[in-house]
């Protein structure tokens, strides 16, 4: 198998033992990327120069007998809204399009320590907002299984670059679905954390109170191994969770006798195609004829999540996204007359049709006489959402349900068309409103040969019983497999 073809826990001990070297693996990833990137699309920035030596840095510190972690010189991708210094952090748009930050995101800071091999900066939907990574100003990617399907979004290079073999595992950031739902439609795994679970530091806001970085690899290990490396408390963010964070990559027994398992009944309703239905119940039966226990599960407010998730996430974006107004950095329209006009001319210029859709949504909700109406009774609906979960978390560990309604679309098919786009993410908005953790993992593929993907999803900071479900399944059906571009 080749090296950028394997699995990441594989290549990490087959670096251990000296079987290959970094620069070994870092040139048999680059050398991949020449040969398919043009096809696929998924870097908005590579950075071989110092992938290269990096890798060899490594390989000097391996060469010394340094004590060196799991993650030391494999090549990582890493979404271009997590801040790294010294390298263009676009966020996909024209508004920071020549933005290179003087800090590091504090889980870059982790995988800088880890020594890992970072290859480049990641195409998604411009500032997060989209659902097939078509509103990036720079390009649009495609699906490594039929490049003329989007790969999802927004973190859709994130998910493209892992199954086209472009890196060996990615960091993406999931506001609504945006780890899970690119992580089904190309056939990987893809974690959503707890929130809290990791720093927000670094990352460029979209909806604070939704967005959680998360990884994306090519098995469950892979995950889980990245994971380990960028968990943990943060003083410099707020939000972050101060807990102790297992090694979930070595206490993962693969192990599902006794577990029980919901399936929500509203996650299966109309809307779910009857192949990606049958795909995910038949992964469930796999899994209670290992000893799982199953039973049938109800959230109710599920029907209303979606309008309450676009109406939370707008209203915080129209304030997160208030600061790009061409006076301290980014893009500022050349010809205006007076700070009013150079303020709208930028504004109208530096984002695309996507974004300045959910500003505008944004401040309505959050404007005088429709606060009540509108954003009052999301939160409020919000409230609800977890109490429904909690409920339900009383009576079983882990739920399944689909991570996608479909697989993926064709381009262009859904562009001009938000409605039907917002409902890619009606299966992930609800565990970003209650701050749950879930995982998308590979379980079939439609008449076309497209992946489907089961969603996992555990109770706050239960990620472990995420990983031990996903390993048991991935581990019955013999591993997952991945196009052949």
């Amino acid at each position: 198998m080749e090296l950028y073809n394997t699995n990441g826990y594989e290549l990490s001990e087959m670096l251990r033992t000296k079987k290959i070297s970094s620069a070994e693996l870092t040139e048999a990833v680059f050398s991949r990327i020449d040969s398919v990137e043009q096809s696929v699309g998924a870097y908005v920035t590579l950075d071989k120069e110092n992938s290269v030596r990096k890798a060899k840095e490594v390989d000097d510190k391996r060469s010394r007998g340094e004590e060196l972690s799991p993650l030391a010189g494999i090549p990582v991708g890493i979404k271009d809204n997590i801040s790294t210094k010294g390298l263009l952090t676009t966020c996909s748009s024209k508004m920071l399009s020549d933005y290179v930050p003087p800090f590091n995101a504090t889980v870059m800071d982790k995988l800088i320590k880890q020594d890992v091999v970072v290859t480049g900066k990641l195409n998604m939907d411009e500032f997060a907002m989209g659902s097939s990574t078509e509103t990036s100003y720079f390009k649009k990617t495609k699906n490594p299984y039929d490049i003329s399907r989007i790969p999802g979004g927004s973190s859709g290079g994130s998910a493209a670059a892992v199954s086209a073999g472009e890196a060996v595992m990615t960091l993406g950031s999931d506001t609504g679905g945006s780890i899970r739902q690119p992580a089904a439609y190309c056939g990987v795994v893809g974690l959503k954390p707890t929130y809290g679970a990791v720093s927000r530091f670094g990352l460029v806001a979209f909806a604070s109170s939704l967005d959680q970085i998360g990884p994306i690899g090519r098995c469950v290990k892979d995950t889980a191994m990245l994971f380990d490396a960028i968990c943990g408390y943060d003083e410099k963010d707020a939000t972050s969770a101060n807990i102790k964070h297992p090694s979930y990559l070595n206490s993962m027994n693969g192990e599902v006798k006794g577990l029980k398992i919901g399936i929500p009944k509203e996650y299966f309703s109309k809307g779910i195609d009857n192949s990606v239905k049958t795909a995910v119940l038949n992964a469930v039966k796999l899994l209670e004829n290992n000893g799982a226990l199953v039973k049938e599960v109800s959230l109710p407010s599920t029907d209303y999540a979606l309008n309450a998730y676009y109406i939370i996430s707008s209203a915080e974006a129209s304030s997160n996204l208030a600061r790009y107004d061409g006076v301290k950095y980014g893009y500022r329209a050349k010809d205006y007359d007076g700070l009013i006009d150079m303020y709208e001319k930028t504004r109208s210029e530096g984002f695309g049709d996507e974004v300045k859709r959910r500003i505008m949504l944004g401040t309505f909700v959050l404007s005088s006489g429709f606060y009540d109406a509108y954003y009052k009774k999301a939160r409020l609906l919000q409230r609800r959402i977890s109490a429904e979960f909690s409920d339900v978390f009383s009576n079983v560990d882990v739920l399944c349900a689909p991570t996608v309604p479909t697989t993926a679309f064709k381009i262009g098919e859904n562009i001009d068309n938000p409605i039907k786009m917002y409902a890619t993410d009606v299966c992930t908005v609800t565990i970003n409103i209650a701050g749950l953790p879930a995982m998308s993992i590979p379980c079939g593929y439609d008449d076309k040969g497209l992946p489907i993907g089961l969603q996992l999803i555990a109770n706050k900071f239960d990620e472990q019983t995420l990983f031990n479900t996903a390993e048991c399944y991935e581990n019955l059906i013999g591993g997952f497999k991945h196009p052949e571009l």
